[in-house]
């Protein structure tokens, strides 16, 4: 059993690593191999590149490659440099599922992403049968339901995150809550497992609206809402769609306070919304701020001179699942398949976002925090 802390290096890292983006399904690099015991160890990093989730894939590249750059600085694996290759999956589980094959036949032994559930649970089964690891932002309870050992999980499951939400809002004494979520596999997730809270505590949403993962429009969805009058709007959907939400909810004279999930604690959400919209919006999150302990303290300082901007939750889950793989690559000494897995599951790791300590279901992290937005910024709740 390996025990991992967090290193992080400065700027100086960043051209260490070679990571070509690519449109989907098309390859940069020239060199084969990645499972041979020469040339590069080749890892795929498999997001949403375009489109209206490419923030997430943007974060979760710069957070892999910032761990990456760092043992690469170092020497490598057994004297080898790991080289990623980006793969653009748009967010779309079809993309996805051709781009599984791709990720194969280009040599690569692991995969980095993708922070989309849906594309996640769309490649799982395809990249279990090629014996490729897998670890995925993705958040959908789903995702571990599949018990695939080949999947892991960097950060919790939307049951963790709703059921400390749903604890805090009740012992904050609100007595009705609206609910309004996508029918995608990440509001799936995060509607069944806000609904199922509610319900544990004995308390029943007055209104529950069910939206696309593609909508713009939620007047109808919002109208509802608003005549039920609700101390509390839950919003189980992606960054954007959450923005969109929030900011019509407003604009139809809803006055509840907002409350959700990881999307809530980003900038996007709140550039989409407005800053004085979200002001306090209700959180639940691993990674509150670049300023709660001096691990996070020296990634964001690293994160920064990297990339020119600040870190968030999703970059720091990205990089702890990268740090998590640079030491199973070590301890198998570049080990492939199943036997790479295996030492993925084995690590415990002190990271960024929490205590890994991976179950059967490749599940690490279990617990989150509560924060509230004040001045474009979460704070943290005592909880």
């Amino acid at each position: 059993m390996t025990r991992l802390y967090p290193l992080v290096v400065g700027a100086a890292a960043a051209a260490m690593l070679l990571a070509g983006c690519s449109a989907p399904g098309q390859n940069n690099n020239s060199s084969s191999g990645g499972s041979s015991d020469k040339g590069p160890i080749k890892i795929a990093v498999v997001d949403a590149q375009s489109g209206q989730n490419a923030d997430l894939g943007g974060w979760e590249l710069k957070g892999v490659k910032l761990a990456f750059n760092a043992a690469n600085k170092a020497g490598g694996i057994d004297g080898r440099k790991i080289q990623l290759k980006v793969y653009d999956d748009q967010a779309d589980p079809t993309t996805g599922t051709n781009l599984a094959r791709k990720v194969k036949s280009d040599g690569n032994i692991m995969m980095m992403g993708t922070a989309e559930s849906a594309v996640a649970l769309a490649m799982a089964p395809i990249m279990a049968q090629q014996e490729i690891p897998m670890m995925t932002s993705g958040q959908s309870p789903a995702l571990g339901q599949l018990h695939n050992k080949f999947v892991f999980l960097n950060s919790p499951p939307s049951t963790a995150f709703d059921q400390t939400l749903a604890k805090y809002l009740i012992e904050k004494n609100y007595k009705t809550f609206a609910m309004i979520s996508n029918n995608g596999a990440y509001g799936q997730g995060e509607h069944n497992a806000f609904l199922a809270a509610l319900k544990t505590a004995g308390v029943t949403p007055v209104t529950d609206q069910i939206v696309t993962p593609d909508q713009k429009d939620f007047s109808s969805a919002l109208t509802t809402i608003g005549q039920k009058k609700p101390d509390v709007l839950f919003i189980g959907a992606e960054e954007v769609e959450s923005g969109l939400i929030a900011k019509q909810a407003r604009q139809l004279g809803i006055k509840a306070v907002f409350a959700g999930g990881a999307p809530m604690g980003t900038s996007t959400y709140m550039q989409t919304a407005g800053t004085s919209i979200v002001e306090g919006s209700v959180v639940s999150t691993p990674y509150i701020s670049n300023d709660e302990t001096a691990a996070t303290k020296k990634f964001a300082e690293a994160y920064k001179a990297a990339y020119g901007e600040d870190a968030e939750f999703h970059g720091a889950k990205a990089y702890d699942g990268a740090e998590i793989v640079i030491q199973a690559l070590k301890d198998t000494k570049v080990g492939t398949g199943s036997k790479l897995a295996d030492a993925i599951r084995s690590i415990k790791y002190t990271g960024l976002v929490g205590q890994f300590d991976f179950d059967a279901d490749g599940v690490g992290v279990h617990v989150t925090k509560i924060a509230t937005i004040k001045n474009g910024k979460l704070v943290a709740e005592k909880v």
